[in-house]
């Protein structure tokens, strides 16, 4: 790609009146970013959803010379600038229509945009200690339990920055979303944090350098931290907040909306409640509950328990039946515990209360159980 063709795939969000979505269907139209700047106002109209404002725009724009500031910025700071069709553009972002046509990425890793697990975590910028206590758990308990998720937030006080440094702390790669250009840092206490991160994850935007600064401009990168994962995890928010909006995003966009309850007294727990009693999101209490919602297999734990042997004196039948199945296979559901072992659902059932009962195994969400206790 030559470095012409880079500059209109920068200019091309740069119109305006012209985002991403529309930036989309010009391309796609035209066959690419440097044929929508040829195009005459009259070819410009018979585009579906193109009207004379935005036609008037495309054919007179001056913002080429901005896009070649750009990328002096960038082969500067050795910035690595993704278009949407590029490989190493985040696949779940490119799924959102709305994803940026050029997404801006400060790294000194290798970190993989695509990698299985990816998980979002956001809440109010005035956090609990409530709050940052639940974080911090469910970050060192997927840890735990073997699982390495990439984990994105928004680099903003409160619950962003607390999932970003239990991400690090945990050596897990983790991913800041900026609401201006990569010159800059916001807010500056978190610059340190930042750096970080660059050597463990990676800054990502869609801003160009030198963009004014603006409030909305934080709203509408709550797109991408939506986008680029798999579930939104909020830990508390109030009844409005960018926390909210970046959930109602990933729900349009069919990702799992996970929710953290709180105390109904709690200005801050307000939102997280009113997302689970409204159905928009899943309760979670613990990294168990991530797990559960996520469909993740608990790697840790599954290689631990078939370590152990079980003594099944004083078992029944059907209880040494369900121990080995669970023994094997670490957590399941009671259906297919009963399909694997050939069990009734009923004699399942039965047999996993009196398991419960003396503390051998325990239930989860879904009706899932595992084993709890190894019997020596």
């Amino acid at each position: 790609m030559g470095t012409s063709e880079l500059q209109y795939r920068i200019a091309i969000e740069l119109i305006p009146k012209v985002g991403s979505i529309t930036a989309k269907r010009l391309i796609a139209y035209c066959g690419s970013a440097e044929a929508v700047f040829h195009q005459p106002k009259k070819a410009l109209l018979k585009i579906p959803g193109v009207g004379e404002t935005i036609a008037t725009e495309v054919a007179t724009q001056n913002v080429l010379h901005i896009a070649e500031k750009e990328i002096e910025f960038i082969d500067r700071y050795k910035i690595k600038a993704l278009y949407y069709t590029d490989p190493e553009y985040p696949e779940r972002l490119r799924q959102c229509e709305d994803g940026p046509v050029m997404l801006y990425v400060k790294t000194h890793t290798n970190i993989n945009f695509n990698t299985d697990k990816i998980i979002s975590i956001v809440g109010t910028r005035k956090a609990t200690t409530y709050g940052k206590q639940v974080c911090e758990d469910i970050v060192n308990g997927l840890v735990a339990k073997g699982h390495t998720p990439i984990i994105v937030s928004g680099l903003a006080y409160g619950i962003d920055i607390v999932a970003h440094k239990s991400a690090l702390k945990n050596n897990l790669p983790t991913i800041a979303v900026l609401g201006h250009g990569l010159d800059t840092i916001y807010p500056t206490a978190h610059r340190g944090v930042a750096k970080d991160i660059v050597e463990h994850g990676a800054l990502v935007t869609d801003f160009i350098s030198a963009t004014p600064f603006d409030p909305n401009n934080f709203l509408r990168r709550n797109r991408i931290i939506a986008g680029l994962s798999d579930a939104t995890i909020v830990v508390e928010s109030a009844v409005e907040g960018g926390a909210l909006v970046t959930a109602d995003i990933a729900n349009s966009y069919n990702r799992d909306v996970l929710a953290v309850p709180g105390n109904v007294t709690s200005a801050y727990s307000q939102g997280c409640n009113m997302l689970i009693k409204q159905n928009k999101a899943a309760l979670v209490e613990s990294a168990d509950d991530v797990e559960f919602f996520m469909g993740w297999k608990s790697v840790g734990k599954t290689e631990s328990i078939k370590q152990f042997a079980i003594n099944f004196d004083g078992l029944s039948d059907d209880e040494k039946k369900i121990l080995n199945f669970l023994k094997a296979k670490g957590e399941e559901t009671v259906d297919l515990i009963a399909l694997g072992t050939g069990l009734p659902v009923s004699k399942v059932l039965s047999s996993l209360l009196n398991l419960e009962f003396s503390g051998v195994v325990n239930s989860k969400p879904g009706k899932v159980f595992a084993i709890k206790k190894l019997l020596q």
